[in-house]
């Protein structure tokens, strides 16, 4: 039984029941229920049970306001109540992506990748050691056990990289994750590509006049576009059965439709457009290369890390391979042999500018999988989403690219990537020369990323500080006065707090939310904001970053426990209008933005803007005494927190 397990059945039975709840969410301070009949609700007996703060019914919810333990109880209530889901919390766990249209793009790409970057970069880095495996001892899957075993440990992740995928894109437009699951896997069937093979050769490969065909590269695996697409389909599809579908079937109704439909949608337009995009991309640098052999060197160097996003490179993979069982050789993807070291240049220059340590933390291990061939923990943690180190590694891939197209180079042993390529170039005509060629160009492309790179500037990924702002002295005549503490009482920080935004003071007694004008959170002052943006107001600690960036909680280096909460049930905006600039765990400094808001398009929807900044754990310091001023500009002193 867990800690909150008893209070999770009590308040289960006591709002009517599992079978009165039609679906659950939580915001940073209490449990979100609707309920068929809130008459069946014991209000009372909920307000007056140990662990409930108290009960709110407020927008067709029934609110049971809980505390800062909230994810924990709504945990153990989703297991009690059995709903189907986690629950129905549908929420967007990444930033609104904002700007034009290539600008969202990254911003959707990167934040997919973004929670699992730290395994990918270190099965990129377990792929480099079976590499080194196989070029130093001779070691492959039929000669060596624990080769197979680790080989499998490099290449799981990128192979079944869809299902992966599959989990963050739902998160990302807001759809069931098992479900989107459920539809990559599809795509990652096994048998799948035996099967499409035999239906191609027995002349029944289509539906409804649709061919049924795969990627050039014979499956869907290791691919990335095509299962985005298809659980955006999915979201759209899902979120209009929600709406159609009576409750007491919803539970299996909805992702039964949205399989059902997504995934045959997928494989007979996803598929064909696909194909398409590859054959023409395949005829049009076939035509390249048969016009200039430099140029095609140019583009396909300059434009190999694009294709590789949008798996379009596969479509010359194909060549390359026939090419290489006819000649013995292959030069089609040579021009595309060398970004992987353009990526590492970058990123040892962003690893000796950047401040920021989260960025370091990413880059180490992307460094490492670089060298050994694997860019995507690169692309897709560091240089896409900050955009500069991503255009000059392109645009230097594209001068390697030419200069291996000028000096004619073959590949004698097709595969091998990273540094383990290099061996390849030695033909038994050419003899050693062409190895060194390639040698000093991936030489060339480090230097030369790196130099560019070091010039340039390094932008901010996560919004750090590189170094913390002095603390604020406090100003006697800014805050009302208080009672006085005993002598012995010792504040090592500053017991005032600045102001994290500008606008008019509002007290906490005339906030329109019982939670929060009661006191029963804890003692604060609240702010009708002006600017849309929320400053730390202290050295602190993000304590807690709720998914849909509307609240934050701070830890601050005096031992309060702040928490700012921006309007009133704008968790309902399921973050839209809401952009967070750090995260949980990220140490802050005085005066770093924290997150930003669009205030009309808050009020637009309904929702008030009135910000409470209240100090959670009141109960644990002698006074919280508010300022007595009108107005506040950020970074005005606000609260004065005494021990």
């Amino acid at each position: 039984m867990g800690k909150y397990t008893e209070l999770a059945q009590d308040i289960v039975a006591h709002v009517g029941g599992k079978e009165n709840i039609t679906d659950l969410k939580h915001c940073v301070t209490r449990l979100r229920f609707y309920l068929k009949d809130e008459s069946k609700a014991d209000t009372d007996y909920l307000k007056a049970r140990d662990g409930v703060v108290t009960v709110v019914k407020a927008g067709g919810q029934y609110q049971v306001v809980i505390g800062n333990h909230v994810p924990d109880v709504y945990a153990e209530v989703v297991q009690v109540a059995g709903l189907a889901g986690g629950g129905s919390l549908d929420i967007d766990e990444g930033d609104v992506p904002k700007g034009n249209l290539f600008d969202r793009f990254v911003a959707l790409i990167s934040g997919i990748f973004q929670p699992y970057l730290g395994p990918l970069a270190a099965a990129g880095i377990v792929k480099g050691i079976v590499a080194i495996l196989a070029v130093s001892f001779g070691w492959s899957t039929g000669t060596n056990a624990l080769y197979t075993i680790l080989e499998a440990a490099g290449d799981g992740f990128f192979q079944f990289l869809p299902i992966m995928i599959a989990f963050t894109a739902a998160r990302k437009f807001r759809m069931n994750e098992f479900t989107a699951a459920a539809i990559a896997a599809a795509l990652v069937y096994p048998t799948l590509p035996g099967s499409v093979t035999a239906l191609t050769e027995a002349g029944v490969s289509n539906v409804l006049g649709i061919p049924f065909v795969l990627p050039s590269s014979g499956s869907y695996l290791s691919t990335v576009m095509p299962v985005i697409l298809a659980v955006w389909i999915a979201s759209l599809i899902e979120k209009f059965m929600k709406k159609i579908t009576p409750d007491v079937v919803k539970v299996f109704v909805v992702p039964f439709v949205v399989i059902l439909v997504t995934v045959p949608l997928t494989f007979l337009v996803v598929g064909p457009v696909a194909n398409f995009a590859s054959d023409l991309l395949s005829n049009g640098f076939t035509a390249v290369m048969n016009f200039s052999p430099l140029l095609y060197g140019i583009l396909l160097g300059g434009l190999w890390q694009i294709l590789v996003m949008f798996g379009l490179h596969w479509a010359l993979v194909p060549l390359a391979i026939l090419q290489y069982g006819q000649n013995g050789w292959t030069d089609i993807l040579l021009a595309a042999s060398l970004p992987n070291f353009t990526q590492t240049g970058v990123l040892l220059a962003i690893l000796l500018k950047t401040k920021e340590q989260k960025v370091k933390s990413v880059a180490m291990p992307a460094f490492i999988s670089s060298i050994f061939g694997v860019t995507e923990p690169a692309i897709y943690g560091v240089t896409l989403p900050m955009k500069i180190p991503f255009y000059i590694s392109c645009a230097v891939s594209a001068l390697i690219g030419g200069a291996i197209s000028f000096f004619d180079i073959k590949n004698y042993a097709f595969g091998a990537l990273g540094i383990f390529q290099f061996p390849g170039y030695v033909g038994a005509e050419t003899g050693l020369t062409p190895m060194w060629i390639m040698v000093g160009l991936a030489v060339a492309a480090v230097v030369i990323s790196f130099v560019i790179q070091m010039v340039a500037p390094v932008p901010t990924l996560y919004g750090q500080a590189p170094a913390e702002a002095p603390v604020k002295k406090p100003s006697a005549e800014a805050v009302a006065p208080v009672a006085a503490v005993e002598a012995s009482s010792t504040i090592t920080e500053s017991p005032i707090l600045a102001s994290p935004l500008t606008g008019e003071v509002v007290a906490l007694a005339d906030v329109k939310d019982p939670v929060f004008s009661s006191g029963a959170m804890g003692q604060g002052i609240a702010i009708e904001p002006s600017i849309g943006q929320v400053l730390a107001p202290a050295n602190a600690t993000v304590s807690l970053l709720f998914p849909t960036n509307h609240a934050i909680g701070l830890q601050l280096d005096n031992g309060a426990e702040l928490l700012i909460h921006i309007g009133m049930d704008t968790v309902e905006l399921e973050g839209k209008g809401f952009t967070a600039h750090v995260q949980q765990g990220d140490r802050v400094s005085l005066g770093q933005k924290l997150v930003s808001f669009d205030i009309e398009a808050i009020k637009a929807a309904g929702y008030p803007v009135t910000t409470p900044v209240i100090v959670t754990n009141t109960a644990d310091f002698a006074s919280v005494t508010a300022t007595t001023a009108g107005a506040v500009q950020a970074g005005d002193d606000l609260l004065e927190i005494l021990k």
